[in-house]
């Protein structure tokens, strides 16, 4: 499986086409919609918010329902173009018409790819650059991974997100029943946080990083239950699947970090405290006694949850700007200032889910049998099965 994005910021929409999908999977509109809507949820979302329904359009590889096995198209319009169709048009500009033109942009934001970025493919007016490494972008990302959580879903796999800090407060009291728990309480949250104490502190301090112009961000976790053991590979390090879904963590806007399991703390503890002991069971097959490293073992999972957790930075675009440049004159400015949010962990959380469904289900995908659905469902189970008789 793979999958492609294209489309800017402020351009007439977002498109994502999907390969590899198997024939005979149920799938819908609405299946991804729920995912594009949590994804423009949560507190400290800025006004871009108010101005964008997110809404996907399947233009190929579903037929009345199900998959075919060909190319999945999605498209999803950005309402917000008909205030941009001057600036982000596709048609030339006669000389007249390049004067009237408004927001170049020559200030690079610091933290931003602006100024890197422009120096890479030439542009002069950064706004070359920003259209396309902005968020935005994670809108389709996330619908290819509403997409592969559908697969999963329907193989007994669980993905879900929520938040465990924002700008140094800690959620302490993270206990919950189930997967599905967790699901319903981080969604009833408005930072998708499960506890409940931390969260007003969190929305308190969004409060006071909005009022002072500034940003911060915080740290997701990303919980799956129900991934069959042995998939992945220890063979090869570009088989490795704890590899390929910290490289899809770190690919996320603005994420600076990632760990499985005990993550960085296992510099600090001896390893009897740090690996997982293995016990056997008639009912269960192989399971272990505890969870440090994560559901991973060698690059394979190992059947037990994995927990993976991305750490966000505070977003670079401040309504209180910093030092910066300007590209022409070379004179110190103030980096220009775009629409932006003061605090976007809570929708991260979400960007998070859907990138790691995705290495997920592609692992799979490569894995078994993968050109009907039916097999494929097939084949996850007798793996199931083979890992208990083992």
């Amino acid at each position: 499986m793979r999958y492609l994005t294209s489309g800017e910021s402020h351009g007439p929409q977002l498109t994502t086409i999907i390969e590899g999908l198997p024939a005979g999977m149920p799938l819908e509109a609405e299946d991804i919609n729920e995912d594009l809507a949590r994804r423009q949820k949560g507190y400290g979302r800025g006004r871009r918010m108010q101005i964008e329904k997110d809404r996907v359009s399947i233009v190929g590889g579903v037929r009345h329902g199900y998959t075919l096995g060909s190319p999945l198209g999605l498209v999803v319009e950005n309402k917000d173009w008909t205030h941009w169709t001057k600036v982000m048009g596709i048609e030339p500009l006669s000389p007249g018409e390049e004067d009237e033109v408004k927001r170049k942009i020559s200030r690079p934001r610091p933290g931003h790819a602006d100024l890197v970025g422009g120096m890479k493919y030439g542009h002069r007016d950064l706004r070359n650059v920003l259209e396309r490494s902005s968020a935005r972008e994670t809108t389709v990302r996330v619908a290819a991974g509403s997409v592969a959580k559908k697969l999963l879903n329907l193989l007994g796999i669980e993905v879900v997100g929520h938040v465990l800090e924002i700008g140094g407060i800690k959620a302490e009291n993270v206990k919950y029943d189930s997967i599905n728990d967790l699901k319903e309480r981080s969604e009833e949250s408005p930072v998708r946080c499960l506890d409940n104490e931390a969260a007003d502190k969190m929305m308190n301090l969004i409060d006071e990083a909005k009022q002072n112009g500034d940003s911060i961000g915080g740290v997701v976790e990303v919980i799956v239950e129900g991934m069959p053991q042995g998939v992945g590979s220890y063979v090869h390090y570009d088989r490795k699947l704890d590899a390929k879904l910290a490289r899809a963590i770190m690919s996320i806007n603005a994420f600076k970090g990632v760990e499985f399991g005990l993550g960085f703390e296992m510099a600090r503890k001896p390893g009897s405290e740090v690996h997982d002991e293995i016990l056997w069971s008639e009912e269960k097959g192989y399971y272990r006694r505890t969870n440090r490293l994560g559901g991973f073992e060698g690059g394979m999972t190992t059947g037990m949850p994995i927990h993976i957790k991305g750490v966000m930075k505070p977003i670079p675009t401040l309504y209180k700007p910093l030092q910066s440049v300007d590209i022409d004159t070379k004179e110190p400015f103030k980096a220009s200032i775009e629409r932006s949010d003061s605090c976007a962990v809570p929708a991260a959380s979400v960007v998070a889910e859907a990138v790691v469904a995705w290495e997920l289900a592609e692992a799979i995908a490569d894995q078994f049998n993968s050109d009907q659905f039916e097999k494929l469902q097939r084949d996850v189970e007798n793996l199931r099965n083979e890992s208990k008789e083992f």
